[in-house]
């Protein structure tokens, strides 16, 4: 308990040093880094403090965590909300405070939609900051293809960064949806952006169509029954690149399954796409330590060659 402790004072020190603090991954225990913390994630979105459970923790834990909270932070936190990953449908719960009527992640100048208590995922990804950045420094004047863009946070980065248009592809036009909002909320073009609620696996002509792409992110979920299953449909998005970008360009593919390690992956791209070149795999965010590396979340950066088609 007392690396938690110390990471709220740390947070504290933050929040009276200064007015914005950037939301960040408080405590990674899913990584097995920090004994007896295995069953707890801790985020702050200020001026919430997210607690993920994935199992029951120890008798009097929360009760001395929301203590302490209430001693050191009162005053800068609104609310404390717990969600049990180990229960049925993750149910939440605030455990002090009231949530805002609205919360943001925010990184730097940008900010992002959040639904902390309304379903599992929160509509912004922490762990992928190192992919983010990465776009950031990749896109100016670049058309990209953004798939499973999922709330768009992806494509948010690439138009502030100066993409030339991102095309955000997604079958949960909802999720698509709060893409949208996210780029509203930036105050960013909307003639960068184009929006596309679709299978993506089923819809090629209308995902090439407002090709040809010079970047373009693979951010699948690791297993959709119905809509994706990395293991078996992660090669036919890597077939279909040469045809995406016909001019060559660069790919950011993602892959967030612990069973999946990162030489699954560069046996896709070997398989599916011998003349593709492998560039680098984007250290994984400090933020996420974790005692297995192939277990932790996989960026891995490839360069495609023009006229593969």
């Amino acid at each position: 308990m007392k690396l938690l402790f110390d990471k709220i004072d740390a947070l504290k020190q933050k929040l009276s040093a200064q007015q914005q603090v950037d939301s960040y991954r408080l405590l990674h225990g899913r990584g097995r880094c920090f004994e007896s913390l295995e069953f707890v994630n801790v985020d702050f979105f200020q001026p919430v403090l997210l607690v993920v459970f994935y199992k029951e923790p120890p008798v009097d834990w929360l009760r001395q965590l929301t203590a302490y909270l209430s001693d050191k932070l009162s005053e800068q936190l609104s609310c404390v909300l717990v969600q049990r990953r180990y229960m049925v449908n993750a149910p939440s719960e605030i455990v002090l405070g009231a949530m805002p009527e609205k919360v943001f992640a925010r990184r730097g100048e940008l900010l992002f939609n959040l639904h902390l208590n309304a379903q599992q995922n929160s509509g912004y990804f922490l762990d992928i900051e190192s992919g983010r950045q990465w776009v950031e420094h990749n896109v100016r004047d670049k058309r990209v293809l953004n798939l499973f863009a999922y709330t768009c946070a992806f494509s948010v980065v690439a138009v502030a960064a100066g993409a030339q248009k991102v095309v955000n592809v997604d079958m949960s036009s909802p999720a698509l949806n709060l893409g949208r909002a996210n780029h509203q909320l930036n105050s960013l073009p909307k003639e960068k952006t184009e929006y596309v609620a679709e299978n993506i696996l089923k819809s090629w002509s209308r995902v090439k169509k407002p090709g040809p792409y010079d970047v373009v992110i693979i951010d699948p979920p690791s297993y959709q029954k119905g809509s994706f299953i990395a293991e078996k449909d992660y090669a036919k998005v890597i077939r279909r690149l040469p045809e995406l970008m016909p001019n060559g360009g660069m790919v950011l593919a993602c892959l967030n399954a612990p069973e999946l390690s990162d030489g699954f992956l560069r046996q896709q791209f070997d398989e599916q796409l011998p003349m593709a070149e492998f560039i680098e795999r984007l250290a994984a965010h400090a933020d996420f330590p974790d005692i297995n590396p192939e277990q932790q979340l996989k960026l891995l950066v490839y360069k495609i060659p023009a006229s593969l088609v």
